[in-house]
């Protein structure tokens, strides 16, 4: 009995330290990279600063577009004894389509329409999940910027145009004009916030984010423009192609919970059996049922079936557009973005130069950074 019972406290021991192994704080700073370069091209985009914003974004998309299943991270955080977060980190599919619709919007300024175009695409592929039936993206803007980008050049936008009218639950994206050449990319509020829910947190769960300043007024020369939000992150957060996501690591969750009430039955009933034997051999058989019970309810405790709650923490919650005619020259467009009263909260100005031949691409958000 004595090996048997130093077997099982060798079992212990190993999964003690095994709950406890940890990922170095170098390593996790690597695991969070594509997270900082998200916030720090944001920060930079709302700035004015694009070369810093195309950087950070070209590193972030560097790695999700990358294949992940050599990723040894992500097999670190699938099993049963680290959390979800120790994984490198790429983001829900709404803070993957972010990074694509920024890099998108990047291009367009940049002249390049046809990789804005690639790159809407790309974002929209992030809102589907081909395996589990989810086969079309519900974000308005990502169908109605490839629709007119299309029609700019040359081609027919017509299906794109019709899935973003389809998709539209706030308000109508515009008619696509070819003939638009200043566009305005405007955001407001702050997005939704992750936490952790259920028993053991297992439940990733969004806080709906803030936006209260729902509408955008640009005036320039002697045009004015309303402008209402086109795509929610907090819908799109939560739901997938249209289908309300459930985040859940169920699996580990379970395994936590049945281990658990596995190992204090064997605890309870091992212990009476130790007390009341009346021989050697029946109260060590009692003895090592509760040691049994022990080595389960080390397993439980190891278990870590936490929701990874890391997040892109300063996306905006709300998402509009709109494109003018204006003749080549220098203008100024004033953005006031309004509470739903008519209220001006914040107002942005932006001085740009109209050349012929190509697009002014203007980026306004209602923060700082």
């Amino acid at each position: 009995m004595s090996r048997a019972l130093s077997q099982v406290w060798a079992v212990v021991l190993l999964l003690a330290v095994t709950g406890c192994a940890t990922v170095a704080p170098e390593e996790q700073a690597r695991r969070n990279r594509v997270l900082r370069d998200y916030e720090e091209a944001l920060t930079a985009l709302r700035s004015g600063n694009y070369p810093e914003a195309r950087d950070r974004l070209d590193a972030a998309l560097a790695v999700i577009g990358s294949n992940s299943a050599g990723d040894a991270s992500a097999r670190e955080s699938r099993g049963l004894f680290n959390p979800e977060s120790v994984k490198t980190f790429r983001g829900e599919p709404y803070e993957r389509v972010m990074a694509y619709y920024y890099r998108g919007l990047l291009y367009w300024m940049d002249g390049e329409p046809d990789n804005a175009r690639a790159a809407f695409r790309s974002a929209a592929l992030q809102d589907t999940d081909p395996e589990n039936g989810i086969t079309e993206c519900d974000w308005v803007l990502l169908d109605y910027l490839e629709g007119l980008a299309t029609i700019k050049l040359g081609g027919d936008g017509r299906d794109a145009w019709r899935r973003a009218t389809n998709s539209a639950r706030l308000n109508p994206p515009p008619p696509p004009d070819p003939s638009v050449n200043v566009l305005f990319f405007l955001e407001m509020g702050r997005g939704p916030v992750k936490y952790a829910d259920g028993e053991f947190g297992e439940r990733l769960k969004f806080r709906p984010g803030t936006a209260p300043d729902p509408v955008a007024v640009i005036h320039v020369g002697d045009q004015t423009l309303h402008v209402g939000p086109l795509d929610d992150l907090t819908y799109q957060a939560t739901t997938r192609g249209g289908r309300v996501m459930d985040h859940v690591l169920q699996g580990k969750a379970v395994f936590k919970g049945t281990t658990d009430t596995l190992g204090t039955a064997a605890i309870v009933a091992g212990s009476a059996l130790a007390i009341a034997g009346n021989s050697n051999a029946t109260r060590n058989a009692g003895m090592g049922v509760a040691l049994a019970g022990l080595v389960t309810k080390a397993i439980s405790a190891a278990t870590t079936p936490a929701a990874d709650t890391r997040q892109w923490s300063n996306l905006p919650n709300l998402l509009a557009f709109a494109a003018l005619r204006l003749p080549p020259g220098v203008h100024t467009a004033t953005v006031e973005f309004r509470s739903p009263t008519g209220q001006v909260r914040v107002t942005r100005q932006a001085r740009f130069h109209v050349v012929p031949g190509r697009d002014t691409v203007l980026f306004l958000s209602d923060r700082n950074s």
